[in-house]
This record gives structure tokens, C-alpha cells and sequence, in this order.
């Protein structure tokens, strides 16, 4: 049986959008291959949402909340967060938790509720939430429209399929937003910026010190920040870039396998044999061979 859909009676300004996916279409959703992984029940933007509130007590569904602009607040056993413009908040299943909009500043807010058996999966690589402050991103935003652009459709199920598909792109797409944490001493360490470094010196060798030194941070406590903001050690994808470099040369240039190691920094032809076998899963000859077709 597919959720039931709990969502708020607030009163719709005149931009506004509230869409419900119909029961039928929710029950064809839930059986068919193509979209029983993830699928949308309820999706909407509300602008200025003034005197917005609302308390959902053992949810039968996900609930996907993007903070566009204002302030609100969100309340869930483990106490009261405040909420504003560029905050993404994960309400799972089964959870209790209430919010609403500031009085004075009211939020602006894209939402969307959802389910399937898959839906796990698809928020694993979120960590833990409920609340990311990620920043207003515009592909986030665009990918929102996109989603809303469903209550223009007809009622048939190729356009839910399809409605499926672009919500299990946004929630996979929130797993590679840029990353950003604001450390003790009031700096702001950005996973895109330190990545910038990387491309920068993927022609050398870069080590985790003077990586750490870049952004004026102990080696301790760089590593730590950024495999918090990852799940990875800076250095495992630095080499990750390189060799993703090193794909391109092999695909795009006629140059030896030493050639592209020597461009990627590395003297050793051998080692960087072995570094590419273990990133990609095989010798860049036969990398390069695969690619000749």
C-alpha cells in the first residue's frame, strides 16, 4: 500500500504550488520497475509562507524541505533548530517533528514528499541530518522547477516515470554539492576549493602537509574537516583526480603510458601502473585498448 500523504492546509498565496500525486497514479508508481525505487507523492513551493506551520506525528512518508529564503524553525526529540535561506532539511519516515515559518521573516520553501524501496539507498550518502546548511544552489533550485513542472503534465504515468527520475537525480545530486565547514577559529574550509588546489598540481606531487598549509590548518585538522565533509582523505582523491586526468590523456593522446605518468608527476612508470590499476580496475594499457573502438 503506498503512503498516505500528510500535508499542510496552509492557504496558497498566489504564486504558490501544492501538487498531490493522485492515489491511483501513487499505486502504479509503487509496482512499476522503472520507479518503485523513489518516486514523488507530493511536491510544491510555497513564497513568503506567512503563518506556515505544521506538526506530522509518526509520517508515512519522506519529507524533502529546501529553505530558499527567510527563516523558520524546525523541531524534532532532539530539540529546536533555527532554519534559513539555503537550509535543506531530510525528514525521514516514521520521525516526529514539527516547523514552520518565522513570523516576522517568513521562509520561502520548495518541498516534496516521497517513498519506495529503495528511498534508503538513495539518502545513505547524506549522512546524517536533519538539517544541511548548504547555501542557496542554483542547480538545486533549477532541479526543484524542474520537478514542479509534473502538475503541468497530464495525468498519465509516463510523466510520474519520468517525475521519478528527476527526484531521484535531485536527491543524488545533493550528495555532490560543494561542501563547506566553518572551523573553530571562524575560517571556512571549501571542499571545492581545496579541490582547486589539486587540478592545480595534478602535473606534480602534493602532500598532505602542504595541502593543510594552503588553507593555513594543522595537518590533523585538515584531514579530519575534509574526510568529515567527504568521507574521504584529502589525498585518496587527489590521486582519484590525477588518474581521472590520466583517463583523458589515454583517450584523447597518442602519448606512451610513461609519457602520461611523467605529466602526472610520477618518475616511477610502475607505480603509477599500479596507482591506475587500483583507481580505475586495470593497466592503462588496457584502459587504453578498450578505448580504441
Amino acid at each position: 500500500m503506498s503512503a498516505q500523504v500528510d500535508t499542510s492546509n496552509w492557504p496558497l498565496p498566489a504564486n504558490g504550488v501544492r501538487f498531490i500525486t493522485p492515489p491511483r497514479l501513487r499505486r502504479l508508481l509503487a509496482r512499476s520497475p522503472l520507479a518503485q525505487g523513489c518516486y514523488p507523492l507530493a511536491l510544491g513551493f510555497y513564497p513568503q509562507a506567512q503563518g506556515h506551520r505544521m506538526h506530522r506525528p509518526q509520517p508515512e512518508d519522506h519529507l524533502l524541505i529546501y529553505c530558499r529564503a527567510g527563516q523558520g524553525w524546525l523541531e524534532t526529540a532532539d530539540g529546536r533548530l533555527a532554519v534559513s535561506g539555503g537550509d535543506l532539511l531530510l525528514l525521514p519516515k516514521g520521525v516526529t517533528h514539527a516547523y514552520g515559518a518565522d513570523v516576522d521573516k517568513p521562509w520561502t520553501l520548495y518541498w516534496v514528499h516521497f517513498d519506495g524501496e529503495l528511498v534508503a539507498d538513495f539518502l545513505k550518502p547524506l549522512g546524517k541530518g536533519p538539517l544541511w546548511r548548504i547555501g542557496v544552489q542554483p542547480r538545486l533550485l533549477a532541479e526543484f522547477d524542474a520537478l514542479l513542472n509534473l502538475r503541468k503534465q497530464g495525468l498519465n504515468l509516463a510523466h510520474f516515470v519520468h517525475a521519478a527520475h528527476q527526484l531521484q537525480v535531485l536527491l543524488t545530486s545533493l550528495a555532490v554539492l560543494p561542501a563547506r565547514a566553518t572551523l573553530k577559529s571562524g575560517r571556512v574550509l571549501d571542499v571545492d576549493a581545496v579541490q582547486a588546489v589539486m587540478r592545480a598540481h595534478l602535473h606534480d606531487a602534493l602532500n598532505l602537509d602542504e595541502l593543510a598549509a594552503q588553507f593555513k590548518l594543522s595537518r590533523f585538522h585538515f584531514a579530519k574537516t575534509y574526510r568529515a565533509l567527504t568521507g574521504h582523505a584529502p589525498i585518496q582523491d587527489f590521486i582519484q583526480l590525477k588518474m581521472a586526468h590520466a583517463c583523458r590523456l589515454l583517450d584523447e593522446g597518442e602519448q606512451g603510458i610513461r609519457q602520461v605518468a611523467e605529466q602526472l608527476g610520477y618518475d616511477d612508470v610502475y607505480y603509477f601502473s599500479r596507482l591506475f590499476r587500483k583507481v580505475v580496475g586495470m593497466a592503462p594499457s588496457h584502459y587504453r585498448a578498450l578505448h580504441q573502438g
